[in-house]
């Protein structure tokens, strides 16, 4: 379209575009079609797709979106095409699904693999930064399964698509709180030591109160707070 067809008071190209107004009762037909057609590759996908999906499913999920616009909005496109490509998307997860079956090896290179995000208290924060993670996601993340220190927290694992997998220690230990600090009211809840120890608030390190702790041994920060059971 050349820029001088182009003004502000064609409602017509507006509204509608350059095709009749016929079409937009062929837009209607192309998507109730194309909704039938992608509900029921939704429901061949598997009860996956509604959950916490990988990154496979993930990539399939925003491939079917490419493929149906231009089959629900195009004139010039048919509505064969458009099936067809799904189809494709449907057959290509399950081949891909059925390599990772077979072999472990392609599983973890399609799929990735878990990786421990706190080990016995301590936040890996090498593994962190690899995933782009923040402090905030792992504390909402133990706050969820109602775990309030870091000292409770044996392992937890960023899983290969992307939920948090927590593992308690039974006993525990003094730890960080990852409870939000501004909330004085709800911090009533803890329990403290015996003997007062402090928790690096970067990697959740603890160590002993008195002599007052320099750097944290593990990361090097210098910001403390006290240690909670």
């Amino acid at each position: 379209m050349d820029k001088e067809e182009i003004k502000l008071a064609d409602w017509q190209r507006i509204l509608i575009g350059d095709a009749p107004v016929e079409f937009l009762v062929e837009v209607f037909i192309r998507t109730t079609l194309i909704y039938i057609v992608v509900l029921i590759v939704m429901r061949l996908l598997g009860k996956r797709m509604n959950g916490q999906i990988t990154n496979l499913e993930l990539t399939v999920m925003l491939t079917m979106g490419a493929i149906v616009s231009p089959a629900m909005q195009l004139p010039d496109r048919g509505l064969l095409s458009g099936v067809l490509a799904l189809l494709c998307a449907l057959v290509f997860l399950w081949e891909t699904n059925l390599l990772g079956f077979k072999s472990s090896r392609a599983e973890k290179l399609i799929q990735g693999t878990e990786t421990a995000v706190i080990k016995d208290g301590i936040i890996q924060l090498d593994v962190m930064g690899k995933n782009r993670l923040s402090h905030q996601q792992i504390y909402a993340a133990l706050r969820s399964e109602n775990v309030y220190s870091l000292g409770k927290v044996k392992r937890l694992y960023l899983e290969a698509y992307g939920i948090f997998s927590i593992y308690q220690d039974e006993k525990g230990k003094p730890g960080l709180s990852v409870l939000p600090p501004a909330d004085e009211e709800i911090q009533v809840i803890y329990g403290h030591p015996e003997e007062k120890m402090l928790a690096c608030t970067n990697c959740g390190t603890t160590v002993p109160a008195q002599p007052k702790p320099g750097p944290c041994p593990i990361c090097q920060a210098t910001d403390w707070g006290d240690a909670v059971l």
